[in-house]
């Protein structure tokens, strides 16, 4: 009896196992064709991330062409779990108050089919040369390729203004004292005047076929390039445009 009773036993046994053994199959299949099952119907694509990333550094480099020295822009991370659609036709952009310099911000625009718009943190370095002050300057100082001398750096870290080719600051007059070593910006650097107050100035007049010159005295101080009025000898006043050397021309 107690054969039997074994028998029994180990035949339930051995059934149970192999209705685990059969369940254990049964949970792996469903699982492997979970995993190798399409995404849901009607559900849009993942946009890949990095190619977002690689179209920001396209268009910062294009928009920073014309810049000295040597461009070096970093796209910054994107959050992983966004899950954007796929995007045919990407379209970026700066937003209002961002440009191509420094830490900025730069915007993302997928219009169709799906829309959506990020904004990504961006970084453009500008490595180049710049100048400095070679030895102490002091405030009427002219400038002379003795005072300067050109350092390197990242032009996004410097104030604005900075000069990158020495003829920019040549012949220009200190504003204020410098130390050596300041780096020199436009707004410590005048130009020199190119017509004074008072001084007898050259008029000339060019048309058609002549040129006329006349002498006039200057109402008013004037730098290279700007509108300056003068009193010719009959009392009339002309306007004219200011020239290095007391030159005044007047157009017709």
């Amino acid at each position: 009896m107690n054969r039997i009773n074994g028998c029994v036993r180990v035949k339930m046994i051995l059934a149970t196992l192999m209705l685990i053994s059969s369940l254990t199959s049964i949970i792996s299949f469903a699982a492997s064709a979970a995993a190798a099952s399409p995404p849901t119907v009607g559900q849009p694509a993942k946009q890949n991330l990095a190619i977002i990333k690689a179209k920001i550094v396209e268009f910062l480099e294009m928009q920073s062409i014309g810049y000295p020295g040597k461009v070096a822009v970093h796209a910054g991370a994107i959050d992983p779990n966004l899950r954007l659609a796929q995007c045919p036709d990407m379209q970026v952009f700066l937003p209002s108050g961002s440009r191509a310099w420094g830490k900025t911000s730069v915007g993302v625009r997928c219009g169709a089919p799906n829309p959506w718009t990020i904004y990504v943190q961006a970084t453009v370095n500008v490595i180049a040369q710049y100048l400095v002050a070679a030895t102490p300057l002091a405030q009427g100082t002219v400038v002379s390729n003795e005072d300067v001398l050109f350092e390197s750096g990242d032009l996004t870290q410097l104030p604005a203004g900075v000069f990158t080719d020495a003829a920019q600051a040549i012949g220009r007059t200190a504003n204020i004292s410098m130390t050596a070593g300041t780096v020199l910006r436009q707004e410590m650097l005048k130009m020199p005047l190119a017509v004074q107050r008072g001084q007898t100035v050259i008029v000339t007049s060019v048309g058609k076929g002549f040129t006329v010159s006349a002498e006039g005295q200057a109402m008013a101080n004037a730098n290279e390039g700007q509108v300056v009025q003068v009193k010719v000898s009959s009392g009339q006043i002309i306007t004219g445009v200011a020239r290095s050397g007391g030159q005044v021309d007047v157009g017709f």
